[in-house]
């Protein structure tokens, strides 16, 4: 009997780390400098001394949503499994996290970390890996991920894929934006799902050079853009 209440509690410990998500914030770029992993929301950074700090961010499971003000306000966007070396429209704006999409049971979760400045002494915080490295045991250097950013909390309306038949790494979008270096995806489309809207997609930043409009649609293959999308907007 004492081992199958063991076997059970093994099993429920199993389950609880399978379900929980995992988001790991650095100061510097390139996942470099001191670094926090959240497992559970995180209203206000400024309470675990890290409000306005990440540059780059290691999403290792589940979905997340990063917002520039505390209490999830102002702009935000939303982050899938992947890693994510700069982040040009959240460098240093980053005041709370919180994940959506848990594809489990509730959890306590916690934060742990590295952060090379003073611990508050709430007893919030542990440091259980202890030794301040960045253990990437996937390897590689990927910029992949989903990543869906959006003013106005929608759903995405756009989704563009890095190779064609909306195969490879994918962002989901819903606002314009001047350049796709924001979010890793500059020069990288081959194919195109369009859920809402009409939208212009060009060449060059700042909705310059070559631009084609796309209703709503798949397009499993861009001819004249393919691999060159720089930024796009909604027309209508």
């Amino acid at each position: 009997m004492k081992r199958l209440f063991a076997a059970a509690a093994l099993l429920a410990l199993s389950a609880h780390a399978a379900f929980a998500g995992e988001l790991t914030l650095f100061t510097d770029t390139d996942f470099r400098g001191a670094r926090l992993t959240v497992e559970r929301d995180a209203p206000d950074l400024n309470r675990i001394g890290f409000n306005d700090r990440a540059s780059s961010i290691v999403v290792r499971s589940g979905v997340w949503q990063v917002c520039e003000h505390r209490d999830f306000g102002g702009f935000c966007a939303e982050f899938g499994p992947g890693e994510y070396r700069n982040l040009p429209r959240f460098n240093d704006s980053i005041s709370s996290v919180r994940e959506l999409s848990r594809g489990g049971p509730g959890r306590d979760g916690g934060w742990r970390g590295d952060r090379g400045d003073d611990r508050p002494g709430d007893g919030r915080w542990d440091d259980r890996r202890g030794d301040g490295r960045w253990d990437d045991r996937r390897g590689g250097d990927r910029d992949g991920g989903g990543w869906r950013g959006d003013d106005r909390r929608g759903g995405s309306a756009v989704e563009l894929f890095d190779r064609p038949r909306f195969e490879g790494a994918q962002v989901s979008l819903s606002g314009e934006l001047r350049t796709l270096r924001d979010v890793g995806f500059n020069d990288r489309t081959n194919s195109i799902i369009v859920r809402e809207g009409r939208w212009e997609f060009c060449d060059d930043a700042d909705f310059r050079g070559q631009c084609t409009v796309y209703g709503p649609g798949r397009y499993a293959f861009i001819d004249r853009l393919a691999g060159r999308i720089s930024s796009m907007r909604r027309v209508r």
